[in-house]
């Protein structure tokens, strides 16, 4: 598998396609990222860095949602209280596997539970340093990338066009067989599975789970 050429640019000149105010959303979502990353950097909290920030960070296209920090069980609180001392506001969410923290109306997820699977220290050691626009953070895998979306797959969130673009970005990063041992309880998985594997994006029978 090769490595992805990382984003690297200023958070001041994030280059994106779409409108100028996507564009500062972008901006905007990079600079919470970055204090979000050096707040747990400093406080030497364990985390990696997931969902669309991953994506972009392994050269797939740019996200202006949220921002998904991956912790483990055991340190989700002193991640919370961390940056909280930083100046976020915290949210108590009904949810029994993240907690939330917002800086302005950007919100950071603190995941640590993702499909009822424990962030453990396996998944951290698996994530590796990269750019991420002005910061550089530990990101998840590409494997485990996107063994967490399609696990999220279900009959309510079924658009597989942004997966489409995000495998092609990242399937020379990604273990299609460990993916699909990871994701082999769900049929939407399978089916996305089998759809690349039909469109040529992964090798035939890659997608089979061992």
């Amino acid at each position: 598998m090769t490595n992805a050429q990382p984003h690297s640019p200023d958070a001041a000149t994030v280059d994106v396609a779409g409108s100028p105010d996507e564009s500062v959303k972008e901006t905007q979502l990079l600079q919470v990222l970055t204090k979000a990353a050096n707040t747990l950097n400093e406080a030497g909290v364990p985390f990696a860095v997931g969902g669309g920030c991953a994506v972009y960070a392994r050269g797939g296209p740019a996200s202006d949602h949220d921002v998904d920090l991956f912790v483990r069980p055991r340190d989700v609180d002193a991640a919370r209280e961390a940056l909280v001392a930083a100046g976020m506001r915290p949210v108590d969410p009904p949810e029994n596997w993240l907690s939330k923290v917002y800086e302005g109306e950007h919100l950071v997820d603190l995941i640590f539970r993702p499909n009822d699977r424990d962030v453990d220290d396996s998944m951290l050691a698996r994530a590796q340093w990269m750019r991420i626009g002005p910061t550089a953070a530990p990101v998840i895998s590409g494997t485990d990338l996107m063994s967490d979306k399609l696990n999220v797959l279900d009959a309510h969130r079924c658009d597989f066009a942004p997966l489409l673009r995000i495998a092609r970005a990242l399937r020379e990063q990604v273990d299609w067989a460990q993916v699909a041992t990871a994701t082999a309880a769900s049929p939407y998985a399978r089916a996305f599975l089998g759809l690349l594997a039909d469109l040529g994006i992964i090798e035939p029978g890659s997608e089979v789970r061992r």
